[in-house]
């Protein structure tokens, strides 16, 4: 149920900055402003225009005290964010002026907004739908510009559009059985049969396209998780600084320097990476490196790509053997480093890509770029094969969605009663509800907005 009451929040980040925007929503937020700013020439907003801005100053109505010197937006519904009064007040970007403005608005009659709580109202109110809403965040959160641009295509209802365009035909393909079900004794013609089972293989393709995009998806918004492995004081720790152009990690000579596994992100090609630089793997007593190899060998189970660094100055090791061993599974790139001494080492006996670096000189990191680039474009849908972001709730409601279908589909091959087959395209129809909000509970949209910062 949606909650009437007027809301009111900081919308900038904290700290200093040139302005720091207050957002205010709901049907008393100009007669809530208006008890706290004082346009110049004492004018009064209420009979104001929409989407007018206003001089003044806030003031503490009960002392005459002017708190900052302001702008203040004033947006009537429904053509505002929230679709309902917005209003926002520009003060100086400090803490002391927004802090001191806020409590002035509660007091006035407003309370502090939740997290997401705009977003939520904009949602409740059928501005947006669940993956807009959801897009609005991961817009907030992008790193490149291919992840910008894939939630601006899902703000813009994209994704949407094609989860809606499936719940019609589902819809249509329902009705047709249902009727045949209600009104058995008129002579109505019903999708039944070839004609039924062909709809259900297109739906059903429909959903499965939207589900191989959630690994481009997890890409966009979490990165391509790279792990950095190898045996102690090969030079994963320099490979890692070399990467990102800065000292992230500590180097010295000494075998087991890193103990812990270390995240970073790089933009390669418009691609998100998060690089996991970890512990050198090798057989050891101390009980903290012991730990350390612990998480590097899970950091390479849930790598997407692993990098296994050689010191091409040294013959190869046994526990050289031992890494490539690990990671045999998994798509690996070998990098050799330290290209720039007289080489030793002999061509490893591997499968995957070999390439010659020198983290002290730079020489062969675009060489290793382009591999890691190549390699993303081989395990995701392809940059270029344009994809929807499809995230983790998304996922699980379309693989809900394809059970559905796949029962109902073995329900009109095996001949079974209508009503059996109409209960599972029910259930598909729920489930690609859930996508974007035509169905939902409040847990969900709790799970959803809790998320938010709390001034969006």
């Amino acid at each position: 149920m949606l909650d009437q009451d007027t809301i009111c929040a900081v919308s900038t980040p904290p700290g200093e900055g040139g302005i720091g925007i207050i957002r205010i929503s709901g049907n008393d937020a100009v007669a809530v402003a208006s008890k706290v700013f004082k346009p110049r020439a004492d004018k009064q907003l209420t009979p104001e225009e929409s989407h007018t801005i206003h001089y003044g100053h806030v003031m503490d109505p009960a002392t005459g005290d002017v708190v900052d010197e302001a702008l203040m937006t004033v947006m009537k519904s429904p053509a505002t964010y929230t679709r309902e009064d917005v209003v926002e007040i520009n003060c100086h970007g400090g803490m002391i002026p927004l802090r001191r403005t806020m409590e002035l608005l509660i007091a006035a009659g407003a309370r502090q907004a939740e997290p997401g709580e705009f977003t939520k109202r904009a949602f409740l109110n059928g501005r947006i739908d669940l993956v807009q809403a959801e897009a609005v965040m991961d817009i907030i959160r992008s790193r490149t510009e291919l992840s910008h641009r894939a939630a601006n295509e899902q703000l813009l209802g994209g994704l949407s559009s094609e989860v809606a365009a499936l719940r019609d035909r589902l819809l249509s393909a329902l009705a047709s059985v249902e009727a045949g079900i209600d009104f058995p004794e008129e002579d109505i013609e019903t999708d039944t049969g070839r004609l039924l089972a062909e709809d259900l293989a297109e739906l059903l393709s429909g959903v499965e396209k939207l589900l191989s995009s959630f690994i481009y998806g997890r890409i966009l918004r979490d990165g391509f998780a790279t792990a950095i492995v190898g045996r102690p004081n090969v030079g994963k720790s320099s490979l890692l600084n070399a990467l990102l152009k800065q000292d992230r990690a500590i180097v010295t000579p000494v075998p087991g320097t890193t103990r812990d596994v270390i995240e970073e992100y790089l933009n390669v090609g418009g691609m998100l990476l998060r690089i996991v630089d970890t512990a050198g793997i090798r057989e050891t007593h101390d009980m903290v490196e012991q730990e350390g190899v612990r998480r590097s060998l899970g950091a390479i189970e849930n790598a997407d790509v692993v990098l296994v660094v050689l010191d091409g100055s040294e013959p190869i090791h046994e526990s050289d053997y031992r890494v490539l061993d690990a990671v045999k599974e998994k798509k690996g790139i070998v990098i050799v480093n330290k290209s720039d001494l007289p080489r030793t080492l002999e061509r490893p006996d591997v499968q995957a890509p070999i390439i010659a670096v020198s983290c002290r000189t730079g020489e062969g990191l675009d060489d290793l770029k382009h591999a890691i680039l190549e390699m993303i474009q081989q395990g995701a849908v392809a940059a270029r094969d344009h994809a929807w972001a499809v995230n983790q709730r998304h996922r699980t409601a379309l693989e809900q969605a394809k059970a559905s279908l796949q029962k109902a589909s073995e329900s009109v091959t095996g001949g079974l009663s209508p009503e059996f087959i109409a209960v599972d395209l029910r259930g598909a129809l729920d489930s690609l509800g859930l996508i974007i909000g035509a169905t939902y509970t409040e847990d969900i949209l709790e799970r959803i907005f809790n998320d938010f910062c709390i001034g969006k």
